[in-house]
């Protein structure tokens, strides 16, 4: 080969990474924010997801990026009289009906042009039947009304190692619960669907005490063109949400 013959490399791809239920608790409040906490009582989480193109392996800007996850003693806001400690038998969105209107621990943010979303909330507890986890949800947006948008690309859960779980759970905010988180391996959706990939890294922010709280960081790839069956159009529409 002529050692002046240019070489060019494809671009990187990125895995596909899985997608999970939304389960019954998603709802749409259109709130743009980074900070999701609303002074919920908890160890401090900050959150940083990168959405790349899986097919190109290039950044996703401008795509609206939800997460919404349980406060420490595992309710969620909207159905904060919901009992955390007893077992639903329902997965559908629209199938509890909500008991209030709070917001804690929901919102959405814009990727910027390196296809990052940067949130600071509290690390999740826990509800009977499931480890801990963090829903997302990614909207591709179209136009200027990109809270109206309905195309869902991709939904996810997000899931935490083990030992930081642990010293999470032994902190004042999160015990003396009614029944025991299950650990990752014990959880059907991290089992079945591809849990282990959707576990983000994790690192405690002080060096001295885990009460300053913890990073947490992944990258997903989602593709664009897709519309996820998780959370479909007319998902939006349901009263519950």
């Amino acid at each position: 080969m002529d050692d002046n013959t240019a070489i060019t490399s494809p671009p990187p791809v990125c895995q596909l990474s899985p997608e999970q239920i939304a389960g019954p608790y998603f709802r749409n409040p259109k709130l743009i924010r980074r900070n999701i906490s609303e002074g919920m009582d908890g160890i401090p989480l900050v959150l940083r997801l990168t959405i790349v193109d899986a097919m190109t392996g290039q950044p996703v800007t401008g795509a609206v990026v939800d997460i919404w996850h349980c406060n420490a003693r595992g309710a969620y806001s909207g159905w904060s009289k919901v009992d955390p400690d007893k077992e639903v038998d329902v997965d559908a969105i629209g199938s509890i009906p909500r008991t209030d209107d709070d917001t804690y621990l929901r919102g959405g943010q814009f990727t910027d042009q390196q296809g990052v979303v940067r949130f600071t909330t509290i690390y999740p507890g826990f509800y009977a039947g499931r480890a801990l986890h963090i829903h997302v949800a990614v909207r591709i947006t179209a136009g200027n009304n990109y809270l109206e948008e309905r195309h869902v690309a991709w939904v996810g859960q997000l899931y935490f190692p083990e030992v930081a779980s642990r010293t999470v759970l032994n902190a004042r905010e999160y015990r003396g619960r009614g029944t025991c988180a299950l650990n990752n391996e014990q959880d059907e959706f991290y089992q079945g669907m591809g849990g282990e990939a959707s576990t983000l890294n994790v690192h405690a922010i002080g060096r001295d005490s885990n009460e300053d709280g913890f990073f947490g960081h992944m990258t997903i790839g989602v593709d664009t063109f897709a519309v996820s069956s998780q959370i479909k159009p007319e998902d939006f529409d349901k009263y519950t949400v």
